[in-house]
């Protein structure tokens, strides 16, 4: 029996796993870092157990600490959610020597994938395809190709991986990726394989009983990424035919049976042409796995409880139908650097399915993964499943941190995307362009909803229009570091139907010509200004009448992009640089982040020292260019 089960994770996949326990009737504990104190997980759980810091080292990667939280909880199964410790075999083995239900596979299975250069043995000898493993512990040996992918030996989420062109850039490599990869998952182990560009990543999920039952639940699509994380995902694959589907679906389950697999997994390949490639197996439930839930109709956590229970799996899987498509939302800026803060509003339309660890009010923490949410849509064929993701997207509400939403709506109309025409560097091919100007139309908006905002706290006349004089000298105008707008008198052919307060917000509503639009204006603390309208979200920073003294910063100062933990330094006073030249590395929600040299030039000071925090804006080195 399963009466209460703790979810030894946070955010996202701890809520998803509450909402099927609920319905299931199974009391639910959560575990929270002090960073996390005041996350929805925590507020949704029966009970929340404190571990105290904020770090994933001395937080979700302390097993003992979790062990420790199940006995104060009085919990008696755990569901590891994915990342942190849920691939971890040996934490598994401890929840179990511990007399407590482990809802994931056996410790001997998560150990046989663990290490990704063992499993590609086994799973060779099991006859599944493979790409060859090249061991990084020296120089490159004879006969390799390159360009190479290093990877870690062990967790997956693109952690740990760095493509190499050239034998040079090998050693740099395989030490950037140790270091992330121990930092994500307690482990340093990485190694190499051939880089197969152009192919597509498709993976097949897997569910397995204890009875020798196993199932593969077609393929997902996985192929749109950044970073070597995927950004965008859909189940079927637009680019797999029904001969390939059932190769790939076979080679999942010799996968699975090799090992004894035991509940929810997925196994990952390489796809170009007619090849097929083992990537990896992941022992544990996919970020992406909503997507074959609305396909199949099924409950891929309900049923890794069930199995956990000791249910046998029906006699086949469920029939798919339709097709469904997910985005990840990352608070991140275009270069993908994380962001961290409070995220003031966070609101979807309905119409699709919404996985989401954050809530309106939220403070994101800087130490942990960047994903808030991941968007599903379904629909009874590809067309609509991106149709009705794209406008969720562009109709959500999302104030007050940076976000990829642009991206993801800029690969959702993408020509080649909607053809079905991706693989792993579609991002490369096909970048994000530079961001549009907001509209005349958003700015106006902006500018009637602030002047609206003046209006309300006058402590008199608030009758009178902002700004009013008896004898107007000149236009009232609105000034943004991204634009202006003249409001008073109102631009030529431009009417004001309505301004209104809607909630905290503001509803403006313009006319040009015959079309009316409506835009929702929202201002929070004298901060930023966020319009969403039917076009766009554009966000703006006002200019105040009077401007404060700014503060010095040195010429050629190298500011902190992010606040994080400088992992190393790579120049001292004195060095001589290149543009493009490492400079120092940064740490931030598990990414490492290399930050070079703008231009070359002399460094003049250093200020960041290694193993130190700083926060976003701090002035890291000083570089004084000079003439070559």
């Amino acid at each position: 029996m399963i009466t209460r089960l703790l979810v030894a994770n946070r955010g996202e996949i701890a809520r998803r796993v509450f909402r099927t326990c609920r319905e299931l009737g199974v009391e639910t504990v959560a575990v929270f870092s002090d960073a996390d104190a005041r996350a929805p997980h925590v507020a949704e759980a029966d009970r929340a157990v404190r571990l105290s810091g904020v770090t994933p080292a001395e937080t979700y990667l302390a097993a003992d600490r979790l062990i420790e939280a199940c006995r104060a909880s009085e919990a008696d199964a755990v569901h590891p959610g994915y990342g942190f410790l849920s691939e971890n075999a040996a934490f598994a083995q401890a929840v179990l020597d511990a007399g407590l239900v482990w809802v994931g596979p056996p410790p001997s299975a998560i150990a046989a994938m663990g290490s990704k250069p063992a499993a590609k043995r086994l799973m060779a000898e099991a006859g599944v395809p493979v790409l060859p493993s090249l061991p990084v512990d020296g120089e490159p040996g004879p006969g390799w190709e390159f360009p190479l992918l290093v990877k870690a030996s062990a967790g997956g989420g693109g952690r740990g991986m760095r493509v190499v062109r050239d034998p040079g850039e090998l050693a740099r490599a395989v030490e950037s990726a140790r270091r992330e990869a121990e930092a994500a998952f307690g482990d340093g182990g990485v190694f190499a394989e051939p880089l197969l560009e152009g192919a597509r990543h498709v993976e097949v999920q897997v569910l397995a009983d204890r009875h020798g039952g196993v199932w593969a639940l077609g393929e997902r699509e996985c192929s749109v990424q950044r970073r070597h994380q995927k950004v965008v995902e859909e189940c079927p694959s637009p680019g797999v035919t029904a001969a390939l589907r059932a190769e790939l679906e076979d080679a999942a389950v010799r996968a699975a049976r090799a090992i004894g697999y035991v509940g929810a997994g997925t196994v990952e390949f390489l796809v170009r042409g007619e090849r097929v490639a083992f990537l990896e197996m992941n022992t544990r439930l996919q970020v992406e796995h909503p997507v074959t839930e609305l396909v199949h109709g099924i409950d891929l956590v309900r049923w890794q409880i069930e199995v956990a229970r000791g249910a046998a799996l029906p006699p086949g899987p469920p029939r798919p139908s339709g097709h469904a498509v997910e985005v990840r939302l990352y608070a991140e800026d275009r270069a993908f650097l994380p962001q961290a803060g409070v995220l003031h509003r966070f609101e979807v339309p309905e119409g699709v399915r919404v996985d989401a660890g954050v809530e309106s009010g939220s403070a994101v923490p800087p130490h942990y993964d960047a994903l808030l949410a991941k968007i599903v849509g379904y629909g009874a064929d590809r067309d609509e499943a991106v149709r009705r993701t794209a406008r969720a997207l562009r109709g959500a509400r999302i104030h007050g941190l940076t976000t990829n939403r642009d991206l993801l709506l800029h690969i959702l109309k993408n020509q080649d995307f909607l053809r079905g025409e991706t693989h792993t560097g579609f991002l490369d091919l096909h970048p994000e362009p530079a961001p549009a100007p907001p509209s005349d139309l958003a700015v106006l908006a902006a500018a009637l909803a602030l002047a609206a905002a003046n209006r309300e706290r006058a402590p008199v006349l608030r009758g009178l229009p902002s700004g009013w004089r008896n004898v107007r000298s000149q236009p009232r105008t609105a000034r943004f570091e991204e634009a202006e707008a003249v409001y008073d008198p109102l631009p030529e052919g431009v009417t004001v139907t309505e301004v209104a307060r809607a909630g905290d917000a503001y509803r403006v509503v313009l006319e040009r010509g015959t079309v009316r639009q409506a835009f929702e204006v929202a201002h929070y603390d004298g901060g930023k200004v966020y319009v969403d309208g039917p076009d766009e979200s554009v966000t703006l920073t006002p200019v105040p009448r009077l401007q404060e003294p700014a503060e010095h910063v040195a010429p050629g100062s190298l500011l902190a992009p992010m606040p994080g933990n400088v992992l190393r330094v790579e120049v001292e006073a004195g060095t001589r640089v290149e543009k493009g030249q490492p400079v120092l590395v940064l740490e931030a929600m598990k990414m490492e982040h290399l930050i070079t040299a703008p231009a070359g030039g002399v460094v003049s000071a250093v200020h960041a020292r290694q193993g130190r925090q700083v926060e976003a804006g701090a002035v890291l080195a000083i570089i004084e260019e000079r003439e070559s």
